[in-house]
C-alpha cells in the first residue's frame, strides 16, 4: 500500500542565502567585485554564514533571462533559499513587472528580499508597503503598454494599414456553402482552402449572427421603451388635464336673449309700397 501521498510534505530546514550581483558588460568587473564584497560585508554583520553568490557578468538587466539569476530562481521555487540579498534593486531587475514578477515568487515560496542600497527588508511593515507600491507601479506600466499599443494599432487603421495577416480564404462562399449543409471537407474543396480556414470562418460568422441578433433585440427593447415612455407622459398629460378640470369647471353657458317682432316695415318694404307704412294693425280685443 502506497502512503507517500498521505506522508507529511519535509521541509528543507538547511536554506541557504543567495547573494546576486550583477554588471551590464565585462569591462565592469570592478563594480562587480564591488557588490559583491559588499554583500559579503553585509553577511558578516549579520553572521550569516551559509550563502552563495550568483554573480551574472555582461548581462543586462531589462533582460529577465541570465544564468546565475536563471539558476537562483531555480532554487528558490524548490525551497532551498531563505533569502536573497542584492547590492540594489536595479542589479535584479530594470523593469518594474520584472521586479515584481520575482518577488511574488520569492513570496510564494517563503524567500525573503533585501536590497541594501535602498536599505529595505520585505519581511518589515515597510517592506510591506513598497511591495504594494511595487505592484501598483507595475500595473500602471501594464496599462501604459497596451493603451500605446492600442493607440498604435487605431492610427494604423486610420492611416489604411491592415493589421495581422492578409485574409485570402473567400469568406461569402465559405459561409454560403456552409449554409447550404455541406461538410468541412466538401466545403475545403469547393473554396480551395484548410479545414481550419472553414472552422475560423464558420466560428467569426457565428459570432456575427450573434452580434446582430444582440443588436436587433437591443433595437427592439428600446422601441419597447420609447413606447412606454411616449405612454406613461399622456397617461401623464390626460391626469393633469382632468384634475385641473375637476378642480376648475367650466361655467355654464346662458341661453342667448331674443328680441320681440317688430311691426315697423324693413327699409325693403317701405321702398316697395311707396313710404307708406305696410305694418298690419289688428283690432283691439279690448272693450271699449
Amino acid at each position: 500500500m502506497d502512503t507517500s501521498s498521505n506522508a507529511p510534505k519535509t521541509v528543507n530546514t538547511n536554506r541557504r542565502t543567495a547573494l546576486y550581483a550583477r554588471v551590464s558588460t565585462d569591462q565592469q568587473s570592478n563594480g562587480l567585485d564591488a557588490q559583491i564584497r559588499a554583500l559579503r560585508q553585509f553577511c558578516e554583520q549579520n553572521k550569516i554564514t551559509n550563502f552563495e553568490i550568483f554573480a551574472d557578468e555582461n548581462q543586462s538587466g531589462t533582460k529577465a533571462s541570465r544564468p546565475a539569476l536563471d539558476r537562483m530562481m531555480a532554487a528558490v521555487e524548490r525551497g532551498e533559499i531563505e533569502n536573497v540579498i542584492v547590492f540594489a534593486f536595479s542589479r535584479y531587475a530594470r523593469s518594474v513587472s520584472h521586479m515584481l514578477k520575482g518577488l511574488e515568487v520569492m513570496r510564494k515560496y517563503k524567500t525573503n528580499f533585501v536590497s541594501l542600497s535602498e536599505k529595505l527588508d520585505l519581511n518589515t511593515s515597510l517592506g510591506n508597503v513598497v511591495f504594494i507600491i511595487i505592484s501598483a507601479i507595475a500595473q500602471l506600466e501594464r496599462d501604459l503598454i497596451a493603451e500605446r499599443v492600442r493607440n498604435g494599432l487605431a492610427a494604423a487603421r486610420a492611416r489604411g494599414k491592415r493589421i495581422g495577416r492578409e485574409r485570402k480564404r473567400n469568406s461569402k462562399l465559405i459561409e454560403e456553402l456552409l449554409n447550404a449543409g455541406l461538410s468541412y471537407r466538401e466545403v475545403a474543396k469547393i473554396a480551395k482552402c484548410s479545414h481550419g480556414s472553414v472552422h475560423s470562418q464558420k466560428v467569426e460568422m457565428k459570432k456575427r449572427l450573434a452580434e446582430e441578433e444582440r443588436q436587433r433585440l437591443a433595437e427592439i427593447e428600446r422601441k419597447k421603451e420609447e413606447e412606454k415612455q411616449l405612454e406613461a407622459q399622456t397617461r401623464f398629460l390626460i391626469d393633469s388635464r382632468t384634475k385641473q378640470f375637476n378642480e376648475n369647471p367650466l361655467p355654464l353657458l346662458s341661453p342667448a336673449p331674443t328680441t320681440p317682432p317688430s311691426n315697423e316695415a324693413s327699409p325693403a318694404q317701405k321702398s316697395l309700397s311707396g313710404g307708406q307704412n305696410t305694418s298690419t294693425s289688428y283690432p283691439s280685443t279690448q272693450p271699449n
